[in-house]
Protein backbone atom coordinates (compact mmCIF):
# COMPACT_ATOMS: atom_id res chain seq x y z
CA UNK A 1 0.00 0.00 0.00
CA UNK A 2 1.47 3.66 -1.22
CA UNK A 3 1.76 6.29 1.69
CA UNK A 4 1.37 9.96 0.67
CA UNK A 5 5.39 10.29 0.81
CA UNK A 6 6.01 6.89 -1.07
CA UNK A 7 3.65 8.27 -3.79
CA UNK A 8 4.84 11.78 -4.10
CA UNK A 9 8.45 10.31 -4.39
CA UNK A 10 7.29 7.99 -7.74
CA UNK A 11 5.92 10.84 -9.20
CA UNK A 12 8.71 12.80 -9.03
CA UNK A 13 10.35 10.16 -10.32
CA UNK A 14 7.95 9.45 -13.32
CA UNK A 15 8.27 13.47 -13.64
CA UNK A 16 12.09 13.12 -14.08
CA UNK A 17 11.60 10.35 -16.51
CA UNK A 18 9.56 12.07 -18.83
CA UNK A 19 11.99 15.17 -18.35
CA UNK A 20 14.87 13.03 -19.15
CA UNK A 21 13.38 11.42 -22.17
CA UNK A 22 11.70 14.12 -23.66
CA UNK A 23 15.63 16.32 -23.08
CA UNK A 24 17.05 13.60 -24.59
CA UNK A 25 14.63 13.51 -27.76
CA UNK A 26 15.34 17.61 -28.46
CA UNK A 27 18.62 17.22 -28.12
CA UNK A 28 18.70 14.50 -30.77
CA UNK A 29 16.25 16.92 -32.80
CA UNK A 30 18.70 19.68 -32.86
CA UNK A 31 21.48 17.57 -33.54
CA UNK A 32 19.73 16.73 -36.25
CA UNK A 33 18.72 19.91 -37.88
CA UNK A 34 22.39 20.98 -37.17
CA UNK A 35 23.36 18.37 -39.25
CA UNK A 36 20.57 19.17 -42.14
CA UNK A 37 21.14 22.95 -41.77
CA UNK A 38 25.25 22.73 -42.00
CA UNK A 39 24.84 20.35 -45.08
CA UNK A 40 22.35 22.21 -47.02
CA UNK A 41 23.82 24.33 -49.99
CA UNK A 42 20.76 26.45 -50.73
CA UNK A 43 20.22 28.87 -47.55
CA UNK A 44 23.61 30.42 -46.30
CA UNK A 45 22.15 31.64 -43.30
CA UNK A 46 20.91 28.16 -41.80
CA UNK A 47 24.74 26.90 -42.98
CA UNK A 48 26.41 29.80 -41.10
CA UNK A 49 24.02 29.78 -38.65
CA UNK A 50 22.69 26.03 -38.04
CA UNK A 51 19.53 25.95 -36.05
CA UNK A 52 19.17 29.49 -34.76
CA UNK A 53 19.11 30.75 -38.09
CA UNK A 54 15.77 29.08 -37.88
CA UNK A 55 14.66 31.85 -35.96
CA UNK A 56 15.05 34.44 -38.96
CA UNK A 57 12.56 32.64 -40.57
CA UNK A 58 9.90 32.55 -37.84
CA UNK A 59 10.36 36.26 -36.64
CA UNK A 60 9.57 37.75 -40.49
CA UNK A 61 6.57 35.50 -40.37
CA UNK A 62 5.16 37.09 -37.16
CA UNK A 63 6.71 40.34 -37.86
CA UNK A 64 3.84 40.68 -40.14
CA UNK A 65 1.08 40.26 -37.09
CA UNK A 66 3.28 42.30 -34.44
CA UNK A 67 3.12 45.49 -37.23
CA UNK A 68 -0.30 45.47 -37.72
CA UNK A 69 -1.24 45.20 -34.01
CA UNK A 70 1.32 47.08 -32.36
CA UNK A 71 3.67 49.14 -34.19
CA UNK A 72 1.63 50.49 -37.63
CA UNK A 73 -0.24 54.29 -36.49
CA UNK A 74 -4.03 54.27 -37.91
CA UNK A 75 -2.88 55.32 -41.30
CA UNK A 76 0.16 53.46 -42.40
CA UNK A 77 -0.81 49.85 -42.96
CA UNK A 78 -1.00 48.62 -46.60
CA UNK A 79 -3.01 47.62 -48.39
CA UNK A 80 -5.62 48.41 -46.08
CA UNK A 81 -5.25 50.37 -42.96
CA UNK A 82 -6.43 50.20 -39.25
CA UNK A 83 -8.94 53.29 -39.88
CA UNK A 84 -10.15 52.17 -43.42
CA UNK A 85 -11.02 48.46 -42.20
CA UNK A 86 -12.25 49.67 -38.61
CA UNK A 87 -15.39 51.78 -40.54
CA UNK A 88 -16.01 48.71 -42.41
CA UNK A 89 -16.41 46.38 -39.07
CA UNK A 90 -18.44 48.85 -37.38
CA UNK A 91 -20.63 49.66 -40.10
CA UNK A 92 -21.16 45.68 -40.43
CA UNK A 93 -21.78 45.65 -36.56
CA UNK A 94 -24.28 48.20 -36.84
CA UNK A 95 -22.60 50.30 -34.34
CA UNK A 96 -21.80 54.09 -34.16
CA UNK A 97 -19.42 55.58 -36.32
CA UNK A 98 -18.70 58.71 -34.94
CA UNK A 99 -15.07 60.09 -33.42
CA UNK A 100 -13.78 62.31 -31.37
CA UNK A 101 -11.12 64.95 -31.39
CA UNK A 102 -10.70 65.50 -35.12
CA UNK A 103 -9.62 63.74 -38.23
CA UNK A 104 -6.44 61.56 -38.10
CA UNK A 105 -6.42 61.53 -42.16
CA UNK A 106 -3.64 64.15 -43.61
CA UNK A 107 -5.33 66.36 -45.74
CA UNK A 108 -2.15 67.60 -47.34
CA UNK A 109 -0.65 64.83 -49.63
CA UNK A 110 -1.04 65.40 -53.47
CA UNK A 111 -3.95 63.64 -54.53
CA UNK A 112 -6.17 63.43 -50.94
CA UNK A 113 -9.83 64.30 -51.87
CA UNK A 114 -12.26 66.55 -50.02
CA UNK A 115 -15.76 67.30 -50.79
CA UNK A 116 -17.35 70.90 -51.41
CA UNK A 117 -19.90 71.33 -48.49
CA UNK A 118 -22.43 74.22 -49.37
CA UNK A 119 -23.70 76.99 -46.93
CA UNK A 120 -27.13 75.54 -47.26
CA UNK A 121 -26.92 71.53 -46.83
CA UNK A 122 -30.09 69.65 -48.03
CA UNK A 123 -32.56 69.05 -44.87
CA UNK A 124 -33.46 65.20 -43.91
CA UNK A 125 -36.99 66.17 -45.06
CA UNK A 126 -35.98 67.16 -48.51
CA UNK A 127 -33.43 64.20 -49.09
CA UNK A 128 -34.54 61.59 -51.69
CA UNK A 129 -33.63 57.49 -51.77
CA UNK A 130 -31.68 56.86 -54.75
CA UNK A 131 -33.52 55.89 -57.71
CA UNK A 132 -33.03 52.34 -59.27
CA UNK A 133 -31.06 52.15 -62.52
CA UNK A 134 -32.19 50.48 -65.75
CA UNK A 135 -29.25 48.25 -66.85
CA UNK A 136 -29.85 47.51 -70.77
CA UNK A 137 -33.07 48.75 -70.92
CA UNK A 138 -32.88 49.19 -74.55
CA UNK A 139 -31.03 46.31 -75.84
CA UNK A 140 -31.72 42.96 -73.98
CA UNK A 141 -35.04 41.29 -73.81
CA UNK A 142 -34.94 41.16 -69.88
CA UNK A 143 -33.57 44.61 -68.90
CA UNK A 144 -32.24 44.52 -64.88
CA UNK A 145 -33.57 46.97 -62.49
CA UNK A 146 -30.76 47.55 -60.30
CA UNK A 147 -31.44 49.23 -56.80
CA UNK A 148 -28.50 49.14 -54.81
CA UNK A 149 -25.21 51.83 -56.19
CA UNK A 150 -23.07 49.89 -54.03
CA UNK A 151 -22.70 46.42 -54.69
CA UNK A 152 -20.59 42.96 -54.30
CA UNK A 153 -17.52 42.30 -56.80
CA UNK A 154 -16.47 38.90 -58.16
CA UNK A 155 -15.00 36.64 -55.19
CA UNK A 156 -15.18 32.66 -56.72
CA UNK A 157 -16.61 29.94 -55.29
CA UNK A 158 -13.76 27.35 -53.98
CA UNK A 159 -11.36 31.02 -53.50
CA UNK A 160 -13.82 31.69 -50.94
CA UNK A 161 -15.87 28.78 -48.60
CA UNK A 162 -19.09 28.02 -49.11
CA UNK A 163 -20.09 29.90 -45.85
CA UNK A 164 -18.49 32.88 -46.81
CA UNK A 165 -21.04 32.79 -50.11
CA UNK A 166 -23.74 31.75 -48.04
CA UNK A 167 -23.35 34.54 -46.14
CA UNK A 168 -23.09 36.98 -49.04
CA UNK A 169 -25.85 35.80 -51.15
CA UNK A 170 -28.31 36.32 -48.14
CA UNK A 171 -27.10 40.05 -46.80
CA UNK A 172 -27.15 41.08 -50.71
CA UNK A 173 -30.78 39.76 -50.85
CA UNK A 174 -31.31 41.49 -47.51
CA UNK A 175 -29.54 44.81 -48.44
CA UNK A 176 -31.19 44.47 -52.31
CA UNK A 177 -27.84 44.39 -54.00
CA UNK A 178 -26.26 42.40 -56.25
CA UNK A 179 -23.51 39.67 -55.83
CA UNK A 180 -20.98 38.48 -58.80
CA UNK A 181 -20.33 34.50 -58.80
CA UNK A 182 -16.52 35.78 -59.70
CA UNK A 183 -15.16 33.63 -62.59
CA UNK A 184 -15.50 30.43 -60.68
CA UNK A 185 -18.94 29.84 -62.46
CA UNK A 186 -22.47 29.80 -60.49
CA UNK A 187 -22.58 27.85 -57.48
CA UNK A 188 -25.77 26.37 -55.64
CA UNK A 189 -24.74 28.89 -52.54
CA UNK A 190 -24.78 31.97 -55.06
CA UNK A 191 -28.55 31.26 -55.29
CA UNK A 192 -29.62 30.22 -52.48
CA UNK A 193 -29.99 33.49 -51.06
CA UNK A 194 -32.25 35.09 -53.50
CA UNK A 195 -29.93 37.49 -54.25
CA UNK A 196 -29.34 39.23 -58.04
CA UNK A 197 -26.71 37.46 -59.33
CA UNK A 198 -24.26 38.68 -62.29
CA UNK A 199 -22.09 35.66 -63.52
CA UNK A 200 -18.97 36.20 -64.95
CA UNK A 201 -17.53 34.49 -67.65
CA UNK A 202 -13.75 34.02 -67.37
CA UNK A 203 -11.17 32.98 -69.59
CA UNK A 204 -11.82 29.14 -69.03
CA UNK A 205 -15.20 30.00 -69.59
CA UNK A 206 -15.82 28.03 -66.31
CA UNK A 207 -20.00 26.78 -66.13
CA UNK A 208 -20.69 28.30 -69.46
CA UNK A 209 -17.71 25.55 -71.52
CA UNK A 210 -19.03 22.60 -73.05
CA UNK A 211 -16.12 19.33 -72.35
CA UNK A 212 -13.55 20.98 -74.97
CA UNK A 213 -13.59 24.36 -73.06
CA UNK A 214 -15.65 26.08 -75.48
CA UNK A 215 -18.31 28.51 -74.69
CA UNK A 216 -21.38 26.59 -74.28
CA UNK A 217 -24.44 28.17 -75.78
CA UNK A 218 -26.73 25.85 -74.01
CA UNK A 219 -24.96 25.86 -70.40
CA UNK A 220 -25.42 30.09 -71.17
CA UNK A 221 -29.35 29.77 -71.53
CA UNK A 222 -29.51 26.99 -68.31
CA UNK A 223 -27.84 29.51 -66.48
CA UNK A 224 -30.15 32.81 -67.80
CA UNK A 225 -32.69 30.64 -67.05
CA UNK A 226 -32.44 31.48 -63.38
CA UNK A 227 -34.52 34.31 -62.43
CA UNK A 228 -32.18 35.98 -60.04
CA UNK A 229 -29.15 36.02 -62.74
CA UNK A 230 -29.77 39.21 -64.18
CA UNK A 231 -26.41 40.57 -65.77
CA UNK A 232 -23.53 38.36 -67.76
CA UNK A 233 -19.87 40.34 -67.16
CA UNK A 234 -16.95 39.57 -69.45
CA UNK A 235 -13.48 39.18 -67.38
CA UNK A 236 -11.20 40.19 -69.70
CA UNK A 237 -8.79 41.42 -66.60
CA UNK A 238 -8.91 42.01 -63.04
CA UNK A 239 -6.94 44.39 -60.85
CA UNK A 240 -4.68 41.65 -58.57
CA UNK A 241 -3.43 39.95 -62.37
CA UNK A 242 -3.95 42.11 -65.68
CA UNK A 243 -2.83 39.90 -68.33
CA UNK A 244 -2.28 36.96 -66.39
CA UNK A 245 -4.44 34.01 -66.05
CA UNK A 246 -4.64 31.30 -63.33
CA UNK A 247 -4.05 27.58 -62.27
CA UNK A 248 -6.53 25.83 -59.90
CA UNK A 249 -4.35 22.91 -58.86
CA UNK A 250 -5.93 19.36 -58.77
CA UNK A 251 -6.22 19.41 -54.73
CA UNK A 252 -8.77 21.93 -55.10
CA UNK A 253 -10.72 20.12 -57.76
CA UNK A 254 -13.17 17.97 -56.14
CA UNK A 255 -16.23 16.48 -57.32
CA UNK A 256 -18.38 19.54 -56.45
CA UNK A 257 -15.86 21.96 -57.64
CA UNK A 258 -15.94 19.78 -61.02
CA UNK A 259 -19.62 19.65 -61.40
CA UNK A 260 -19.81 23.51 -60.70
CA UNK A 261 -17.04 24.64 -62.82
CA UNK A 262 -17.66 21.93 -65.73
CA UNK A 263 -13.92 20.29 -65.22
CA UNK A 264 -12.23 17.03 -64.82
CA UNK A 265 -11.93 16.27 -61.29
CA UNK A 266 -8.45 15.91 -59.37
CA UNK A 267 -6.65 17.57 -62.49
CA UNK A 268 -5.36 20.97 -62.65
CA UNK A 269 -7.15 23.86 -64.55
CA UNK A 270 -5.75 26.18 -66.56
CA UNK A 271 -7.13 29.71 -67.33
CA UNK A 272 -5.63 31.58 -70.36
CA UNK A 273 -4.75 34.83 -70.42
CA UNK A 274 -7.31 36.11 -72.10
CA UNK A 275 -10.17 34.62 -74.29
CA UNK A 276 -8.64 33.08 -77.12
CA UNK A 277 -11.57 34.18 -78.99
CA UNK A 278 -10.89 37.77 -78.09
CA UNK A 279 -8.08 39.17 -81.05
CA UNK A 280 -9.50 42.38 -81.47
CA UNK A 281 -11.88 44.54 -80.78
CA UNK A 282 -14.71 43.09 -83.66
CA UNK A 283 -14.42 40.05 -81.69
CA UNK A 284 -14.96 41.44 -77.83
CA UNK A 285 -17.89 43.14 -79.76
CA UNK A 286 -19.48 39.89 -81.44
CA UNK A 287 -18.90 38.47 -78.12
CA UNK A 288 -20.91 40.63 -76.26
CA UNK A 289 -23.85 40.34 -78.62
CA UNK A 290 -24.11 36.84 -79.13
CA UNK A 291 -24.14 36.41 -75.10
CA UNK A 292 -26.46 38.74 -75.19
CA UNK A 293 -29.19 37.31 -77.61
CA UNK A 294 -28.49 33.89 -76.27
CA UNK A 295 -29.31 34.77 -72.61
CA UNK A 296 -31.85 37.48 -73.30
CA UNK A 297 -29.85 39.88 -70.40
CA UNK A 298 -27.65 42.52 -70.51
CA UNK A 299 -24.36 41.85 -70.98
CA UNK A 300 -20.84 43.91 -70.35
CA UNK A 301 -17.42 43.43 -69.91
CA UNK A 302 -15.05 44.00 -66.83
CA UNK A 303 -11.22 44.93 -67.29
CA UNK A 304 -8.41 46.71 -66.51
CA UNK A 305 -7.22 49.97 -68.18
CA UNK A 306 -3.62 50.01 -69.42
CA UNK A 307 -3.21 51.21 -72.95
CA UNK A 308 -5.18 54.73 -72.97
CA UNK A 309 -6.05 54.31 -76.36
CA UNK A 310 -7.18 51.13 -76.57
CA UNK A 311 -11.37 51.99 -75.18
CA UNK A 312 -11.30 54.96 -77.91
CA UNK A 313 -10.41 52.80 -80.40
CA UNK A 314 -13.06 50.22 -78.94
CA UNK A 315 -15.98 52.82 -79.17
CA UNK A 316 -15.24 53.76 -82.48
CA UNK A 317 -15.69 49.96 -83.14
CA UNK A 318 -19.22 50.38 -81.44
CA UNK A 319 -20.20 53.02 -83.15
CA UNK A 320 -19.06 51.64 -86.45
CA UNK A 321 -21.50 49.24 -86.44
CA UNK A 322 -24.27 51.29 -84.68
CA UNK A 323 -25.62 51.98 -80.73
CA UNK A 324 -27.11 48.72 -80.61
CA UNK A 325 -24.27 46.80 -80.41
CA UNK A 326 -22.64 48.32 -77.31
CA UNK A 327 -22.14 46.45 -74.23
CA UNK A 328 -24.78 47.30 -71.52
CA UNK A 329 -21.86 48.34 -69.08
CA UNK A 330 -18.36 48.06 -68.53
CA UNK A 331 -16.47 47.30 -65.29
CA UNK A 332 -13.43 49.48 -64.39
CA UNK A 333 -11.00 47.54 -62.35
CA UNK A 334 -7.53 48.94 -61.50
CA UNK A 335 -4.17 48.60 -60.03
CA UNK A 336 -6.03 49.36 -56.70
CA UNK A 337 -7.59 46.17 -57.27
CA UNK A 338 -6.33 43.00 -55.65
CA UNK A 339 -8.86 40.38 -54.14
CA UNK A 340 -7.09 37.38 -55.63
CA UNK A 341 -3.18 36.28 -55.11
CA UNK A 342 -1.30 37.13 -57.73
CA UNK A 343 2.82 38.10 -58.33
CA UNK A 344 3.80 40.90 -57.07
CA UNK A 345 5.38 42.19 -60.14
CA UNK A 346 1.43 42.50 -61.68
CA UNK A 347 -0.37 43.59 -58.73
CA UNK A 348 2.32 46.54 -57.81
CA UNK A 349 3.13 47.77 -61.11
CA UNK A 350 0.47 46.73 -63.74
CA UNK A 351 -2.51 48.81 -64.91
CA UNK A 352 -3.87 52.60 -64.33
CA UNK A 353 -4.88 53.07 -61.16
CA UNK A 354 -8.44 53.91 -60.54
CA UNK A 355 -8.04 57.58 -59.80
CA UNK A 356 -6.47 57.76 -63.48
CA UNK A 357 -8.54 55.00 -65.16
CA UNK A 358 -12.07 55.88 -64.17
CA UNK A 359 -11.97 59.48 -65.54
CA UNK A 360 -10.58 58.17 -67.89
CA UNK A 361 -13.28 55.69 -69.01
CA UNK A 362 -16.15 57.94 -68.40
CA UNK A 363 -15.16 60.98 -70.41
CA UNK A 364 -14.07 58.51 -73.82
CA UNK A 365 -18.00 57.01 -73.24
CA UNK A 366 -18.93 60.91 -73.23
CA UNK A 367 -16.83 61.66 -75.91
CA UNK A 368 -18.20 58.83 -78.26
CA UNK A 369 -21.48 59.41 -77.37
CA UNK A 370 -22.38 56.38 -75.56
CA UNK A 371 -23.07 57.27 -72.32
CA UNK A 372 -26.67 56.85 -72.48
CA UNK A 373 -26.46 53.38 -73.79
CA UNK A 374 -23.28 51.86 -71.01
CA UNK A 375 -23.42 52.00 -67.53
CA UNK A 376 -20.00 52.71 -65.59
CA UNK A 377 -19.59 49.99 -62.89
CA UNK A 378 -16.17 51.47 -60.52
CA UNK A 379 -13.82 48.58 -58.96
CA UNK A 380 -10.65 48.44 -57.13
CA UNK A 381 -10.15 49.54 -53.55
CA UNK A 382 -13.38 51.36 -52.58
CA UNK A 383 -14.02 49.96 -49.27
CA UNK A 384 -15.26 53.26 -47.30
CA UNK A 385 -18.56 56.18 -47.86
CA UNK A 386 -15.21 58.84 -49.20
CA UNK A 387 -14.18 56.74 -51.80
CA UNK A 388 -17.25 55.15 -52.87
CA UNK A 389 -18.60 59.21 -53.05
CA UNK A 390 -15.38 60.15 -55.16
CA UNK A 391 -16.13 57.63 -57.58
CA UNK A 392 -19.91 58.79 -57.84
CA UNK A 393 -18.60 62.39 -58.45
CA UNK A 394 -16.48 61.28 -61.20
CA UNK A 395 -19.69 59.34 -62.97
CA UNK A 396 -19.73 56.46 -62.42
CA UNK A 397 -22.86 54.68 -61.86
CA UNK A 398 -22.30 51.40 -59.37
CA UNK A 399 -19.68 50.69 -57.32
CA UNK A 400 -18.28 46.97 -56.33
CA UNK A 401 -16.20 46.13 -54.12
CA UNK A 402 -14.82 42.91 -53.04
CA UNK A 403 -12.04 42.96 -50.17
CA UNK A 404 -14.94 45.44 -47.82
CA UNK A 405 -17.35 43.02 -48.27
CA UNK A 406 -14.46 40.06 -47.22
CA UNK A 407 -14.07 42.47 -43.81
CA UNK A 408 -17.65 42.75 -43.31
CA UNK A 409 -17.54 39.18 -43.18
CA UNK A 410 -14.82 39.04 -40.13
CA UNK A 411 -11.70 39.38 -42.30
CA UNK A 412 -8.44 40.31 -40.19
CA UNK A 413 -5.67 40.98 -43.30
CA UNK A 414 -3.90 38.28 -41.91
CA UNK A 415 -2.84 38.00 -46.05
CA UNK A 416 -3.14 34.36 -46.37
CA UNK A 417 -5.48 33.80 -48.35
CA UNK A 418 -3.51 31.90 -50.86
CA UNK A 419 -2.39 29.31 -48.10
CA UNK A 420 -5.47 27.60 -47.07
CA UNK A 421 -5.01 28.73 -43.76
CA UNK A 422 -7.61 31.57 -43.60
CA UNK A 423 -8.41 32.43 -39.76
CA UNK A 424 -11.47 33.66 -40.28
CA UNK A 425 -13.04 31.21 -42.40
CA UNK A 426 -13.33 32.92 -45.87
CA UNK A 427 -10.84 31.87 -47.85
CA UNK A 428 -9.95 28.40 -46.82
CA UNK A 429 -11.39 24.53 -47.52
CA UNK A 430 -10.43 24.16 -44.15
CA UNK A 431 -13.43 22.70 -42.70
CA UNK A 432 -12.44 23.59 -39.03
CA UNK A 433 -11.95 26.72 -39.88
CA UNK A 434 -14.77 27.03 -42.36
CA UNK A 435 -17.25 26.35 -38.79
CA UNK A 436 -15.57 29.59 -37.55
CA UNK A 437 -18.20 31.62 -40.36
CA UNK A 438 -21.57 31.06 -39.57
CA UNK A 439 -23.42 32.53 -42.86
CA UNK A 440 -27.08 33.72 -40.87
CA UNK A 441 -24.96 35.57 -38.38
CA UNK A 442 -22.44 37.12 -40.98
CA UNK A 443 -25.33 37.86 -43.54
CA UNK A 444 -26.45 40.48 -41.29
CA UNK A 445 -23.17 42.34 -41.45
CA UNK A 446 -23.26 42.02 -45.26
CA UNK A 447 -26.41 43.96 -45.59
CA UNK A 448 -25.93 46.64 -42.31
CA UNK A 449 -22.17 47.23 -44.83
CA UNK A 450 -24.51 48.13 -47.52
CA UNK A 451 -26.94 49.70 -45.53
CA UNK A 452 -24.48 51.92 -43.70
CA UNK A 453 -22.31 52.46 -47.01
CA UNK A 454 -25.64 54.27 -48.58
CA UNK A 455 -26.49 56.50 -45.44
CA UNK A 456 -22.91 57.83 -45.06
CA UNK A 457 -22.47 58.39 -48.85
CA UNK A 458 -25.78 60.07 -48.51
CA UNK A 459 -25.00 62.23 -45.47
CA UNK A 460 -21.21 63.62 -47.95
CA UNK A 461 -24.09 64.02 -50.92
CA UNK A 462 -26.48 66.47 -47.87
CA UNK A 463 -23.01 67.96 -47.08
CA UNK A 464 -22.64 69.14 -50.35
CA UNK A 465 -26.54 70.50 -51.04
CA UNK A 466 -27.51 68.17 -53.38
CA UNK A 467 -30.71 65.27 -52.32
CA UNK A 468 -29.07 61.91 -53.48
CA UNK A 469 -25.92 60.56 -53.99
CA UNK A 470 -26.67 60.25 -57.30
CA UNK A 471 -26.88 63.57 -57.93
CA UNK A 472 -23.16 64.12 -56.60
CA UNK A 473 -20.95 65.44 -59.84
CA UNK A 474 -17.58 66.78 -60.24
CA UNK A 475 -17.94 70.20 -58.85
CA UNK A 476 -18.35 67.91 -55.46
CA UNK A 477 -14.90 66.92 -55.30
CA UNK A 478 -11.96 68.67 -55.12
CA UNK A 479 -8.19 67.19 -55.21
CA UNK A 480 -5.18 68.78 -53.39
CA UNK A 481 -2.82 69.55 -56.25
CA UNK A 482 1.49 69.05 -55.59
CA UNK A 483 1.40 72.68 -54.64
CA UNK A 484 -0.94 72.19 -51.24
CA UNK A 485 -4.10 73.98 -53.10
CA UNK A 486 -7.19 72.25 -54.25
CA UNK A 487 -8.79 71.70 -57.58
CA UNK A 488 -12.57 70.40 -58.32
CA UNK A 489 -12.92 67.25 -60.35
CA UNK A 490 -14.40 69.71 -63.13
CA UNK A 491 -11.42 71.83 -63.42
CA UNK A 492 -9.31 68.68 -63.62
CA UNK A 493 -11.49 66.91 -66.50
CA UNK A 494 -13.11 70.16 -68.12
CA UNK A 495 -14.73 68.35 -71.35
CA UNK A 496 -17.38 66.50 -69.99
CA UNK A 497 -20.62 68.00 -68.25
CA UNK A 498 -21.84 65.26 -65.94
CA UNK A 499 -24.45 67.53 -64.68
CA UNK A 500 -26.90 66.99 -67.79
CA UNK A 501 -26.49 63.60 -67.65
CA UNK A 502 -27.01 61.97 -63.97
CA UNK A 503 -30.60 62.14 -63.93
CA UNK A 504 -30.84 60.87 -67.72
CA UNK A 505 -29.09 57.48 -66.20
CA UNK A 506 -31.93 56.79 -63.98
CA UNK A 507 -35.19 54.77 -64.39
Amino acid sequence: MFTDESFGLQALGWMATIFIFTLGFLIIFLIGVYIADVTQTKQAIRRNYPVIGHFRYYFEHIGTFFRQYFFTMDREEMPFNRAQRSWVYRAAKDIDNTVAFGSTRDLKPSGSVLFVNTAFPTLGKDAVNCIPVVIGENSAKVPFTAHSFFNISGMSYGAISKPAVQALSYGAQKASAWMNTGEGGLSPFHLEGGADIVFQLGTAKYGARDKDGNLSDEKLREIAKHETVRMFEIKMSQGAKPGKGGMLPAAKVDEEISEIRGIPAHTDSISPNRHVELENNDNLIDMINHIRKVTGKPVGFKAVLGDKTWLKEFLDAVNKRGKEYAPDFITIDSADGGTGAAPMSLLDYVGLPISESLPMAIDSINQAGLRDRIKVIASGKLINPAEVAWALCVGADFITSARGFMFSLGCIQALQCHENTCPTGITTHNKKLQSGLVAEQKSTRVANYIKNMGYEVGLIAHSCGVRSPRELSRRHARIVQDNGTSTTLADIYPDIKLESVKMDKTA
